[in-house]
Protein backbone atom coordinates (compact mmCIF):
# COMPACT_ATOMS: atom_id res chain seq x y z
CA UNK A 1 0.00 0.00 0.00
CA UNK A 2 1.23 3.47 -0.86
CA UNK A 3 2.39 5.73 1.95
CA UNK A 4 0.18 8.84 2.22
CA UNK A 5 2.21 12.07 2.34
CA UNK A 6 1.45 15.72 3.17
CA UNK A 7 3.95 18.58 2.76
CA UNK A 8 3.35 21.97 4.35
CA UNK A 9 5.50 24.49 2.47
CA UNK A 10 6.21 22.25 -0.52
CA UNK A 11 7.66 25.10 -2.63
CA UNK A 12 10.31 26.13 -0.07
CA UNK A 13 13.83 24.72 0.31
CA UNK A 14 12.92 21.82 2.65
CA UNK A 15 9.70 21.18 0.74
CA UNK A 16 11.54 20.90 -2.58
CA UNK A 17 14.12 18.57 -1.05
CA UNK A 18 11.27 16.37 0.22
CA UNK A 19 9.72 16.40 -3.27
CA UNK A 20 13.06 15.36 -4.80
CA UNK A 21 13.20 12.32 -2.51
CA UNK A 22 9.62 11.29 -3.30
CA UNK A 23 10.29 11.74 -7.02
CA UNK A 24 12.78 8.85 -6.96
CA UNK A 25 10.20 6.44 -5.49
CA UNK A 26 6.81 7.63 -6.76
CA UNK A 27 5.24 4.18 -6.87
CA UNK A 28 5.38 3.94 -3.06
CA UNK A 29 3.87 7.35 -2.24
CA UNK A 30 0.49 9.01 -2.49
CA UNK A 31 0.85 12.78 -2.06
CA UNK A 32 -2.49 13.91 -0.63
CA UNK A 33 -1.69 17.52 0.29
CA UNK A 34 0.72 20.28 -0.76
CA UNK A 35 0.72 23.84 0.54
CA UNK A 36 2.37 27.16 -0.32
CA UNK A 37 2.01 30.82 0.49
CA UNK A 38 2.64 32.55 -2.86
CA UNK A 39 4.33 30.18 -5.30
CA UNK A 40 1.19 28.96 -7.09
CA UNK A 41 3.01 28.10 -10.34
CA UNK A 42 5.44 25.75 -8.60
CA UNK A 43 2.80 24.04 -6.48
CA UNK A 44 0.63 23.44 -9.54
CA UNK A 45 3.57 21.72 -11.26
CA UNK A 46 4.15 19.59 -8.15
CA UNK A 47 0.46 18.68 -7.89
CA UNK A 48 0.28 17.61 -11.53
CA UNK A 49 3.50 15.61 -11.31
CA UNK A 50 2.44 13.68 -8.19
CA UNK A 51 -1.28 13.64 -8.96
CA UNK A 52 -1.88 15.40 -5.63
CA UNK A 53 -5.60 15.89 -5.13
CA UNK A 54 -5.41 18.80 -2.69
CA UNK A 55 -3.40 22.02 -2.53
CA UNK A 56 -3.60 25.01 -0.17
CA UNK A 57 -2.54 28.52 -1.27
CA UNK A 58 -2.60 31.02 1.59
CA UNK A 59 -2.33 34.11 -0.61
CA UNK A 60 -5.97 34.92 -1.40
CA UNK A 61 -5.17 36.66 -4.71
CA UNK A 62 -3.28 33.65 -6.08
CA UNK A 63 -5.82 31.26 -4.58
CA UNK A 64 -8.71 32.93 -6.44
CA UNK A 65 -6.70 33.10 -9.66
CA UNK A 66 -5.76 29.41 -9.56
CA UNK A 67 -9.22 28.35 -8.36
CA UNK A 68 -10.69 29.92 -11.49
CA UNK A 69 -8.04 28.30 -13.66
CA UNK A 70 -8.66 24.85 -12.14
CA UNK A 71 -12.45 25.07 -12.24
CA UNK A 72 -12.89 21.84 -14.21
CA UNK A 73 -9.76 20.15 -12.85
CA UNK A 74 -9.56 17.18 -10.47
CA UNK A 75 -7.30 19.11 -8.08
CA UNK A 76 -9.07 20.57 -5.02
CA UNK A 77 -7.75 24.01 -4.08
CA UNK A 78 -8.17 25.68 -0.69
CA UNK A 79 -7.24 29.06 0.80
CA UNK A 80 -6.53 27.84 4.33
CA UNK A 81 -6.10 24.71 6.39
CA UNK A 82 -9.42 25.05 8.19
CA UNK A 83 -11.44 24.69 4.98
CA UNK A 84 -9.45 21.54 4.16
CA UNK A 85 -9.80 19.74 7.50
CA UNK A 86 -12.95 17.80 6.61
CA UNK A 87 -11.21 16.23 3.61
CA UNK A 88 -9.21 13.84 5.78
CA UNK A 89 -10.86 10.42 5.86
CA UNK A 90 -7.96 8.60 7.54
CA UNK A 91 -4.60 9.44 9.05
CA UNK A 92 -1.72 10.50 6.78
CA UNK A 93 1.31 8.22 7.16
CA UNK A 94 3.94 10.96 7.01
CA UNK A 95 3.68 14.75 7.15
CA UNK A 96 6.49 17.25 6.59
CA UNK A 97 5.97 20.63 8.26
CA UNK A 98 8.32 22.97 6.39
CA UNK A 99 6.64 26.38 6.61
CA UNK A 100 9.22 28.81 8.00
CA UNK A 101 8.68 31.07 11.01
CA UNK A 102 5.77 31.21 13.43
CA UNK A 103 3.45 31.20 10.42
CA UNK A 104 4.05 27.45 10.37
CA UNK A 105 2.83 26.82 13.92
CA UNK A 106 -0.94 26.79 13.40
CA UNK A 107 -0.81 24.50 10.32
CA UNK A 108 1.55 22.19 12.22
CA UNK A 109 -0.81 21.99 15.20
CA UNK A 110 -3.72 21.35 12.83
CA UNK A 111 -1.90 18.66 10.86
CA UNK A 112 -0.78 16.64 13.90
CA UNK A 113 -4.35 15.44 14.39
CA UNK A 114 -4.31 13.78 10.98
CA UNK A 115 -0.72 12.42 10.98
CA UNK A 116 0.73 9.12 12.11
CA UNK A 117 4.23 10.64 11.94
CA UNK A 118 5.22 14.28 11.53
CA UNK A 119 8.63 15.78 10.77
CA UNK A 120 8.91 19.39 11.89
CA UNK A 121 11.48 21.44 9.98
CA UNK A 122 10.53 24.62 11.76
CA UNK A 123 12.74 25.84 14.59
CA UNK A 124 10.51 28.73 15.62
CA UNK A 125 7.43 26.56 16.27
CA UNK A 126 9.39 24.13 18.45
CA UNK A 127 11.21 26.91 20.32
CA UNK A 128 8.06 28.92 21.07
CA UNK A 129 5.39 26.25 21.41
CA UNK A 130 6.91 22.84 22.08
CA UNK A 131 4.51 22.27 24.98
CA UNK A 132 1.51 22.92 22.71
CA UNK A 133 2.97 20.65 20.01
CA UNK A 134 3.69 17.93 22.57
CA UNK A 135 0.13 18.09 23.91
CA UNK A 136 -1.20 17.52 20.39
CA UNK A 137 1.29 14.71 19.71
CA UNK A 138 0.20 12.90 22.86
CA UNK A 139 -3.50 13.55 22.30
CA UNK A 140 -3.53 12.17 18.77
CA UNK A 141 -0.78 9.54 19.26
CA UNK A 142 1.40 11.09 16.58
CA UNK A 143 5.08 10.17 16.45
CA UNK A 144 7.86 12.75 16.61
CA UNK A 145 10.81 10.66 17.75
CA UNK A 146 13.30 11.70 20.45
CA UNK A 147 15.98 10.18 22.71
CA UNK A 148 17.10 11.40 26.12
CA UNK A 149 20.21 9.32 26.95
CA UNK A 150 22.52 12.26 26.22
CA UNK A 151 25.39 13.59 28.33
CA UNK A 152 26.65 16.38 26.07
CA UNK A 153 25.79 17.82 22.65
CA UNK A 154 28.16 19.84 20.46
CA UNK A 155 26.42 21.65 17.61
CA UNK A 156 28.64 22.97 14.84
CA UNK A 157 28.35 26.28 13.00
CA UNK A 158 30.02 27.24 9.74
CA UNK A 159 30.70 30.79 10.87
CA UNK A 160 28.82 32.11 7.85
CA UNK A 161 30.18 34.55 5.26
CA UNK A 162 31.88 36.90 7.75
CA UNK A 163 33.98 34.52 9.84
CA UNK A 164 37.22 36.28 8.88
CA UNK A 165 35.92 39.76 8.07
CA UNK A 166 37.47 42.59 10.09
CA UNK A 167 35.10 43.64 12.88
CA UNK A 168 35.36 47.30 11.94
CA UNK A 169 33.72 46.47 8.59
CA UNK A 170 30.58 44.87 10.09
CA UNK A 171 28.55 48.09 9.98
CA UNK A 172 29.12 48.29 6.22
CA UNK A 173 27.83 44.78 5.46
CA UNK A 174 25.14 44.87 2.77
CA UNK A 175 22.13 42.51 2.76
CA UNK A 176 22.94 41.14 -0.71
CA UNK A 177 26.35 39.99 0.61
CA UNK A 178 25.03 38.67 3.91
CA UNK A 179 22.57 36.26 2.23
CA UNK A 180 25.36 34.49 0.31
CA UNK A 181 26.23 31.58 2.57
CA UNK A 182 29.56 29.89 1.74
CA UNK A 183 28.26 26.31 2.16
CA UNK A 184 24.46 26.19 2.11
CA UNK A 185 21.77 27.35 -0.29
CA UNK A 186 19.06 28.79 1.93
CA UNK A 187 16.40 31.48 2.09
CA UNK A 188 17.28 35.07 3.00
CA UNK A 189 15.99 34.95 6.59
CA UNK A 190 17.89 31.83 7.65
CA UNK A 191 21.00 33.01 5.79
CA UNK A 192 21.07 36.16 7.93
CA UNK A 193 20.48 34.05 11.05
CA UNK A 194 23.49 31.98 10.00
CA UNK A 195 25.63 35.09 9.50
CA UNK A 196 24.75 36.35 13.02
CA UNK A 197 24.85 32.76 14.39
CA UNK A 198 21.33 33.22 15.71
CA UNK A 199 20.37 30.02 13.89
CA UNK A 200 22.63 28.07 16.28
CA UNK A 201 20.97 29.70 19.27
CA UNK A 202 17.68 28.47 17.80
CA UNK A 203 19.07 24.97 17.19
CA UNK A 204 20.30 24.61 20.77
CA UNK A 205 16.93 25.70 22.21
CA UNK A 206 15.10 23.49 19.70
CA UNK A 207 17.13 20.41 20.69
CA UNK A 208 16.80 21.24 24.39
CA UNK A 209 13.03 21.36 24.11
CA UNK A 210 12.64 18.16 22.10
CA UNK A 211 15.10 16.02 24.10
CA UNK A 212 14.60 17.71 27.50
CA UNK A 213 18.34 18.10 28.08
CA UNK A 214 19.76 20.78 30.37
CA UNK A 215 20.64 23.73 28.16
CA UNK A 216 24.06 23.92 29.86
CA UNK A 217 24.99 20.56 28.33
CA UNK A 218 25.09 22.14 24.86
CA UNK A 219 28.15 23.65 23.24
CA UNK A 220 28.63 25.40 19.91
CA UNK A 221 31.84 25.11 17.91
CA UNK A 222 32.68 26.68 14.56
CA UNK A 223 33.46 24.15 11.83
CA UNK A 224 33.89 26.14 8.57
CA UNK A 225 33.57 23.14 6.24
CA UNK A 226 30.09 22.20 7.59
CA UNK A 227 30.92 18.50 7.25
CA UNK A 228 30.42 17.50 10.89
CA UNK A 229 26.97 18.64 12.02
CA UNK A 230 26.89 17.46 15.62
CA UNK A 231 28.85 15.47 18.19
CA UNK A 232 26.77 13.69 20.83
CA UNK A 233 28.17 12.04 23.95
CA UNK A 234 25.78 9.53 25.56
CA UNK A 235 25.50 8.46 29.19
CA UNK A 236 26.68 4.95 28.23
CA UNK A 237 30.11 6.35 27.29
CA UNK A 238 29.64 6.30 23.52
CA UNK A 239 30.25 9.38 21.39
CA UNK A 240 28.66 9.72 17.96
CA UNK A 241 29.64 12.17 15.24
CA UNK A 242 27.06 13.14 12.64
CA UNK A 243 28.82 13.58 9.29
CA UNK A 244 27.39 14.32 5.85
CA UNK A 245 27.58 16.82 2.99
CA UNK A 246 25.66 20.10 3.11
CA UNK A 247 22.42 18.57 1.88
CA UNK A 248 19.20 18.47 3.91
CA UNK A 249 17.91 15.61 1.76
CA UNK A 250 19.76 13.15 4.00
CA UNK A 251 17.87 13.91 7.27
CA UNK A 252 14.62 14.33 5.30
CA UNK A 253 15.14 10.92 3.66
CA UNK A 254 15.70 9.29 7.04
CA UNK A 255 12.56 10.85 8.49
CA UNK A 256 10.47 9.55 5.57
CA UNK A 257 12.04 6.08 5.52
CA UNK A 258 12.41 5.55 9.29
CA UNK A 259 12.57 1.84 10.24
CA UNK A 260 13.15 0.98 6.59
CA UNK A 261 16.12 -0.45 4.71
CA UNK A 262 15.91 2.03 1.85
CA UNK A 263 19.20 3.63 0.82
CA UNK A 264 19.91 7.14 -0.37
CA UNK A 265 22.71 7.90 -2.84
CA UNK A 266 25.19 10.15 -1.05
CA UNK A 267 28.91 10.87 -1.10
CA UNK A 268 31.23 8.59 0.82
CA UNK A 269 32.97 9.98 3.89
CA UNK A 270 35.64 12.43 2.77
CA UNK A 271 38.71 11.40 4.78
CA UNK A 272 40.67 14.47 3.71
CA UNK A 273 38.06 16.64 5.46
CA UNK A 274 38.01 14.36 8.51
CA UNK A 275 41.79 14.73 8.75
CA UNK A 276 41.37 18.51 8.94
CA UNK A 277 38.14 19.21 10.80
CA UNK A 278 39.33 22.57 12.12
CA UNK A 279 36.99 23.23 15.06
CA UNK A 280 37.14 26.80 16.37
CA UNK A 281 35.82 28.27 19.61
CA UNK A 282 33.06 30.83 19.05
CA UNK A 283 34.19 34.45 19.52
CA UNK A 284 31.31 36.23 21.28
CA UNK A 285 32.62 39.62 20.15
CA UNK A 286 32.18 38.58 16.53
CA UNK A 287 28.98 36.66 17.27
CA UNK A 288 27.29 38.48 20.20
CA UNK A 289 23.99 36.64 19.56
CA UNK A 290 25.55 33.59 21.20
CA UNK A 291 25.27 35.30 24.61
CA UNK A 292 21.48 35.14 24.36
CA UNK A 293 21.58 31.44 25.28
CA UNK A 294 22.44 32.43 28.87
CA UNK A 295 19.16 34.37 29.04
CA UNK A 296 16.96 31.42 28.03
CA UNK A 297 15.24 29.33 30.75
CA UNK A 298 15.35 25.53 30.66
CA UNK A 299 11.55 25.30 30.66
CA UNK A 300 9.51 26.60 27.75
CA UNK A 301 8.06 30.07 28.22
CA UNK A 302 6.65 32.98 26.25
CA UNK A 303 10.09 34.60 26.49
CA UNK A 304 11.23 32.51 23.52
CA UNK A 305 8.42 34.06 21.47
CA UNK A 306 9.85 37.47 22.36
CA UNK A 307 13.28 36.36 21.10
CA UNK A 308 12.04 34.75 17.87
CA UNK A 309 9.68 37.61 16.98
CA UNK A 310 12.18 40.39 17.74
CA UNK A 311 14.90 38.63 15.76
CA UNK A 312 12.56 38.05 12.83
CA UNK A 313 11.58 41.72 12.73
CA UNK A 314 15.21 42.88 13.05
CA UNK A 315 16.30 40.64 10.17
CA UNK A 316 13.51 42.11 8.04
CA UNK A 317 14.63 45.64 8.94
CA UNK A 318 18.21 44.77 7.96
CA UNK A 319 17.13 43.21 4.66
CA UNK A 320 15.13 46.38 3.96
CA UNK A 321 18.21 48.52 4.64
CA UNK A 322 16.71 50.25 7.71
CA UNK A 323 19.33 49.06 10.22
CA UNK A 324 22.89 47.82 9.81
CA UNK A 325 24.16 44.28 10.32
CA UNK A 326 25.60 44.90 13.80
CA UNK A 327 22.28 46.38 14.94
CA UNK A 328 20.52 43.01 14.62
CA UNK A 329 22.26 41.42 17.62
CA UNK A 330 22.56 44.73 19.53
CA UNK A 331 18.86 45.56 19.35
CA UNK A 332 17.83 41.97 20.01
CA UNK A 333 19.68 41.85 23.31
CA UNK A 334 18.32 45.28 24.25
CA UNK A 335 14.73 44.25 23.54
CA UNK A 336 15.04 40.97 25.42
CA UNK A 337 16.26 42.85 28.52
CA UNK A 338 13.27 45.20 28.58
CA UNK A 339 11.17 44.84 31.73
CA UNK A 340 7.94 44.47 29.76
CA UNK A 341 9.35 41.27 28.20
CA UNK A 342 11.45 39.78 31.03
CA UNK A 343 8.28 38.82 32.90
CA UNK A 344 7.44 36.29 30.18
CA UNK A 345 10.29 34.02 31.36
CA UNK A 346 7.91 32.68 34.02
CA UNK A 347 4.87 32.25 31.77
CA UNK A 348 4.35 29.17 29.59
CA UNK A 349 2.27 29.57 26.41
CA UNK A 350 -1.31 28.42 26.99
CA UNK A 351 -2.63 28.55 23.44
CA UNK A 352 -1.86 29.62 19.89
CA UNK A 353 -3.67 32.98 20.04
CA UNK A 354 -1.78 34.10 23.16
CA UNK A 355 1.51 33.35 21.45
CA UNK A 356 0.62 35.09 18.17
CA UNK A 357 -0.72 38.20 19.91
CA UNK A 358 2.52 38.52 21.88
CA UNK A 359 4.50 38.04 18.67
CA UNK A 360 2.63 40.90 16.98
CA UNK A 361 3.26 43.20 19.95
CA UNK A 362 6.98 42.34 20.04
CA UNK A 363 7.34 43.01 16.30
CA UNK A 364 5.64 46.39 16.68
CA UNK A 365 7.81 47.34 19.67
CA UNK A 366 10.96 46.17 17.86
CA UNK A 367 10.09 48.18 14.78
CA UNK A 368 9.39 51.34 16.79
CA UNK A 369 12.57 51.04 18.85
CA UNK A 370 14.80 50.33 15.85
CA UNK A 371 13.34 52.99 13.53
CA UNK A 372 13.34 55.62 16.31
CA UNK A 373 17.01 54.87 17.03
CA UNK A 374 17.82 55.22 13.33
CA UNK A 375 15.97 58.55 13.17
CA UNK A 376 17.85 59.84 16.23
CA UNK A 377 21.17 58.94 14.61
CA UNK A 378 20.16 60.77 11.44
CA UNK A 379 19.06 63.78 13.49
CA UNK A 380 22.35 63.84 15.41
CA UNK A 381 24.32 63.67 12.17
CA UNK A 382 22.25 66.56 10.80
CA UNK A 383 23.02 68.66 13.92
CA UNK A 384 26.74 67.99 13.57
CA UNK A 385 26.65 69.10 9.93
CA UNK A 386 24.86 72.29 10.95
Amino acid sequence: MKKKIAILGSTGSIGKSTIDILRKDKKNFDVVLLTTNNNYREILKQAKEFKARNIIINNKKYYLSLKKKLKNNKINIFNNFQSFNNKFKSKIDFSMSAISGLEGLKPTLDLIKFSKTIAIANKESIICAWNLIQQRLNKYKTECNSNNNVEEVIITASGGPFLKLSLNKFKKIKPQIAVNHPNWKMGKKISIDSATMMNKVFEVIEAQRIFNIDINKFKILIHPKSYVHAIVRFTNGLTKILVHDTDMKIPIFNSIYSNNNKKIKSSKINLSILNNLNFIKVNSTRFPSIKILKMIPNRISLYETVMVSANDQLVSLFLDGKINFSDVARFLKKIMKMNIFMKYKKIAPKNFNELINLSKFVRLKTNLLSVRSDQLKSFSSHLLLC
